[in-house]
């Protein structure tokens, strides 16, 4: 639409100074042609537009003036800048929105300080991403989004089965996508990646009155958290043991509640099950005793003499 490029373009020299009519077509995306029919069109609405040719020369708004988009501060600028850098929603078609919003905050602020709000902004960034592993591909992302934004139904496909379903929202969690659906099963939320198939239908749904999609998501979180390592397992760590803990779990808070104990640290852990908590246990070497449950103290011994018995 027009009116959104007029936009545009008076953000982009408010927010940037001087830009010649080239540089403002490859960001806009448009012909030199079109932006100079768009600057006569700001005049004409009485934005204050100079453009001069030659060395030097370029489209610029007169100098102390701009667009009336006020009360926000430096501070507060910084702020929204650095927490929507980068991230999830960079990677589907917010990304777009993010760019203009970016641009309009920087557009409401006086010129004198925008150069600081960037460089301070520059200074933070939000890496949502897990260690060690890269995006997950989520094929169905867009149309999931779509779906999203416009409250219309869904049918999904997950291998062979197929259902329909009223998209609430999307979720990133650690560089992982989920849908967050209702259907005659309930409120669940699905991974998206696993999604082969998503077809916005039609129709569009009711969201279900008073629904929160944060409080939904910590609710599910903390149930699906409490329904894993189920499976108790004691255990006595030597002090290199206990300091090994958050490296071979994985977990910074797992050495808490480690009591001291015949020389050495009595622990609590839990895992899925026997075989999980020995696969892991392993990983600590001579420096783990488990105490009970006596089926895994068993397999931790005997897959220890097997692995002794191969070198």
């Amino acid at each position: 639409m027009r009116a959104d490029r007029l936009l545009s373009l008076l953000l982009c020299l408010q927010a940037r100074g001087r830009m010649t009519a080239r540089q403002l077509a490859a960001e806009l995306e448009v012909s030199v042609r079109t932006v100079y029919r768009d600057l006569e069109a700001l005049s004409a609405a009485g934005v204050p537009v100079v453009a001069s040719g030659g060395p030097g020369g370029g489209c610029r708004l007169i100098e102390g003036w701009r667009s009336p988009l006020l009360g926000i501060s430096a501070e507060e600028a910084t702020a929204l800048l650095a927490v929507s850098a980068g991230g999830p929603l960079e990677r589907i078609a917010l990304g777009d929105a993010l760019a203009q919003a970016r641009l309009k905050l920087l557009a409401a602020l006086p010129a004198s300080g925008r150069d600081d709000t960037r460089a301070a902004a520059a200074r933070f960034h939000l890496d949502s991403q897990a260690w060690f592993q890269p995006a997950e591909p989520v094929p169905t992302l867009p149309a999931l989004v779509d779906a999203v934004r416009r409250d219309r139904r869904l049918r999904l496909t997950h291998g062979d089965r197929t259902r329909t379903v009223d998209p609430l929202g999307l979720v990133a969690k650690a560089g992982v996508w989920y849908l967050v659906v209702a259907s005659d099963r309930g409120v669940r939320a699905h991974r998206a990646a696993r999604i082969t198939g998503a077809e916005m239908l039609p129709e569009s749904f009711r969201r279900p009155a008073g629904f929160d999609l944060a409080a939904f998501w910590a609710g599910w979180t903390a149930e699906f958290e409490a329904s894993l390592d189920q499976l108790r397992v004691t255990v006595r760590l030597s002090d290199a043991g206990l300091a090994a803990l958050p490296a071979v779990l994985g977990d910074p808070r797992s050495a808490a509640g480690a009591v001291p104990d015949a020389g050495g640290h009595r622990l609590d852990l839990r895992f899925d099950d026997a075989r999980a908590a020995c696969r892991r246990l392993l990983g600590f070497g001579p420096e783990v005793e488990v105490l009970e449950p006596p089926e895994v103290r068993e397999l931790v011994a005997d897959t220890a003499r097997r692995t002794a018995a191969r070198y």
